[in-house]
């Protein structure tokens, strides 16, 4: 199959190795000019999980091939959209009239409704997914990250649709279990508001990378999803329908001991949030400031977040100026 990574990312480049070993044809989409910037040799230091419990460690550099332009007629069937929640919007405008042929996996977070934040690509092209994966680079240019064993593919029905079916065959091919999730919408938006708790924890402990082994760190992560979870229910999410994901902020001194211990000890829960040493990078800011405005909206009290962020909502338009003009530089 011929896979087209959007971007040369984290997830991306994880992923995208993982197909290509199995296989796979891909090729990885760059803005103009970043193709000779990047070179087409990423060096790796990822821990995968696929076949080993508890993760093996690999080092080596990874062949990329990267592209600066697309065109329906390249040809291909699966493109992998794995990037920055607010920049969805933008990426799905690119790519609306350049798909041809090919199933669009949208591959993270989403905060909107989820085909809103993918319009203008074709609703019957889309499916929904999330990695099970993490890390960043560092200083000297290598990925260090974690590869777990699954990912989660959504389904738009009781049943999964031809692509819903062929995007679980080209993760499975490389060697990666499928997590079916029926109630996609509900799962993106409740892990969404999970990514805001442990970003705002991020915030307080100075970095993700300092809740290693921090018990009350995780503890209090939980405790501030758990105030979010109102969000969820003004949107009409049934939470019935996510019990086992919602342990976690129901019962947080019991997970935060498990994660705590689990991130002192292994080295493969370790690495998704070692990586992460600025609190304040643009998509942290996003994730905090986008949940901060729905709170906002609903009118829903959400004291642990203003705390942890510094902003109330009454000021929140001033930080999202703020933002905007941090991402345009």
């Amino acid at each position: 199959m011929r896979v087209l990574m959007f971007g040369r990312g984290v997830i991306s480049t994880i992923y995208g190795r993982a197909l290509q070993a199995a296989g796979h044809d891909v090729e990885f989409y760059v803005r103009p000019g970043r193709v000779a910037e990047l070179g087409g040799v990423v060096r790796v230091d990822v821990i995968d999980g696929r076949r080993h419990p508890l993760g093996r460690r690999v080092r080596e550099p990874f062949r990329t091939t990267l592209r600066d332009s697309l065109a329906p007629e390249d040809g291909f069937d699966l493109i992998v959209l794995s990037i920055a929640h607010h920049r969805l919007a933008e990426a799905a405008a690119f790519l609306a009239p350049r798909i041809g042929g090919a199933t669009v996996l949208v591959f993270g977070n989403v905060w909107e409704e989820p085909l809103v934040a993918v319009a203008p690509l074709p609703a019957d092209r889309v499916v929904f997914g999330f990695p099970q994966a993490g890390g960043g680079f560092g200083d000297d240019g290598v990925l260090h990250g974690a590869l777990f064993r699954s990912v989660v593919i959504g389904t738009n029905g009781a049943a999964p649709s031809r692509r819903e079916l062929d995007v679980q065959v080209v993760f499975r091919q490389a060697g990666l279990a499928i997590r079916v999730e029926h109630d996609m919408r509900g799962w993106l938006l409740l892990h969404f508001v999970s990514d805001a708790g442990m970003l705002a924890q991020g915030v307080r402990s100075g970095a993700l990378a300092n809740m290693i082994g921090d018990r009350r760190a995780f503890r209090d992560a939980f405790l501030t999803t758990r105030e979010l979870l109102p969000l969820l229910e003004a949107r009409r999410v049934d939470l019935r329908q996510h019990r086992s994901a919602l342990l976690p902020f129901r019962r947080p001194r019991l997970f935060a001991t498990m994660s705590a211990a689990t991130t002192a000890l292994l080295p493969i829960a370790q690495s998704s949030l070692a990586a992460h040493t600025d609190p304040n990078a643009a998509e942290a800011r996003a994730v905090l400031e986008d949940t901060m405005r729905e709170a906002h909206r609903l009118d829903i009290p959400v004291p642990r977040l203003e705390r942890a962020i510094g902003t109330r909502a009454r000021d929140l338009p001033i930080a999202l100026r703020e933002h905007g003009r941090d991402e345009r530089g």
